[in-house]
């Protein structure tokens, strides 16, 4: 009885049985080819960001009233009025549409909050009667009162020194993303990370452009938390990277790049579901909030978090890791490690024993050389040697 061993780059891979979809998935076995097909994703990727910039510099953003200015208008909630009616009576007044109408605060303090290019004193005076007699709101004792309605002007002066303070609270968090990154990783994963910041900013952006969402200071709130959420993502993926990738230049079977390819689908999951648990609950904002209870000013806030995460969900893994991996084969041991790897799989051959069945002895031939087999995506894992008995 003898042993003969094969190499396991001669077996037939499309034989084998194969994982479904769910179970790739949910082990990270490396069926995913993400990292390999970078190129596809650097051009999806680029084509996103340039319709995104695109609309920006023509078509620009629907900036609120704390930005451009203008007059704000607040009406006592009164039962079975809706904003339509609002919104009716106040083109019916001035002529044109407001900005905006919703709904502010809850219970007793439930009002609705009309926000309109700025108004002189005369349409003020003007929209306030016709408020007046039209829902006859009432003061704290129950009498109809005209000084339920009350009106203030926003200055342009202070939404600019809105938009300063959020650029410099901006520029702030990439300096310390940077450091955080450059310290705890390394200086290229840091500059993948900062890519993939970039990203979620100028996408977050276009789509408000391009849809005609309402900028507002919730909406440099919610860019900034959304920030914080991409950043998370791509760290959890990184450090996946450097536990998969230490001590890969010793090494000739896998390439660096192969390695990030198997840590994007180790953290896949995680990527996903850290996405669905972070969805759901501003979906449920929306949805309650907004829709049933009417509270407006939650809108911006939650629209800009669930554009961002779904954004930042994609660069953390089709962007920022096999950012990464370019960067490193640009130059630099990985860069040699890869060429290296590379020409041993094309000239490489493998010695393998094969039996004689007739005379029962077992002789050694030198095999035609093969380039190693890459299993096909879901193909069931092989051990390195497999046995035969005779």
């Amino acid at each position: 009885m003898a042993d003969n061993a094969i190499d396991d780059s001669v077996v037939d891979q499309t034989s084998l049985p194969k994982h479904g979809f769910l179970s790739r998935l949910y082990t990270g076995t490396g069926a995913f080819e993400i990292v390999g097909r970078r190129k596809f994703y650097y051009a999806l990727t680029g084509a996103i960001v340039l319709i995104s910039l695109l609309s920006i510099v023509f078509r620009g953003f629907t900036l609120g009233i704390d930005f451009e200015g203008g007059s704000k208008i607040q009406l006592p909630a009164v039962d079975g009025v809706s904003t339509t009616q609002v919104e009716d009576v106040y083109a019916e007044t001035i002529g044109t549409d407001p900005v905006s109408v919703q709904t502010v605060g809850s219970g007793a303090a439930k009002s609705f909050e009309i926000r309109s290019e700025a108004l002189d004193s005369e349409q003020v005076n003007k929209l306030t009667d016709a408020l007046f007699a039209k829902f006859q709101p009432k003061d704290k004792d129950g009498n109809p009162s005209r000084n339920e309605i009350s009106n203030s002007d926003v200055s342009e002066t202070w939404g600019s020194q809105i938009t300063k303070k959020a650029l410099i609270a901006l520029g702030v968090f990439l300096v310390l993303v940077t450091l955080y990154i450059a310290i705890r990783f390394e200086r290229d994963m840091a500059l993948a990370a900062l890519a993939a910041l970039f990203f979620d900013m100028s996408v977050t952006a276009g789509v408000y452009s391009i849809v005609g969402f309402e900028m507002t200071p919730a909406t440099i709130i919610g860019l900034l938390t959304i920030l914080g959420f991409s950043l998370y993502d791509s760290v959890v993926v990184f450090d996946k990277v450097e536990e998969n990738t230490r001590g890969v230049l010793h090494l000739t079977k896998r390439t660096y790049a192969e390695q990030a390819n198997l840590a994007i689908n180790q953290t896949l999951m995680r990527s996903i579901n850290t996405t669905l648990i972070g969805v759901l609950p501003v979906i449920g904002l929306i949805v309650i909030a907004v829709w049933l209870l009417g509270v407006g000013t939650l809108k911006d806030l939650a629209l800009v978090q669930l554009v961002g995460m779904i954004v930042g969900a994609y660069s953390s893994i089709f962007f920022a890791t096999p950012l990464l991996v370019s960067i490193k084969e640009r130059w630099g041991p990985v860069a040699a490690h890869t060429k290296k790897v590379l020409a041993r799989r094309e000239t490489g051959g493998t010695t393998t024993r094969t039996p004689a069945v007739a005379s029962g002895v077992v002789s050694t031939v030198k095999a035609t050389p093969v380039a190693p087999h890459t299993p096909k995506p879901g193909a069931r894992p092989t051990g390195k040697r497999q046995k035969k008995r005779h």
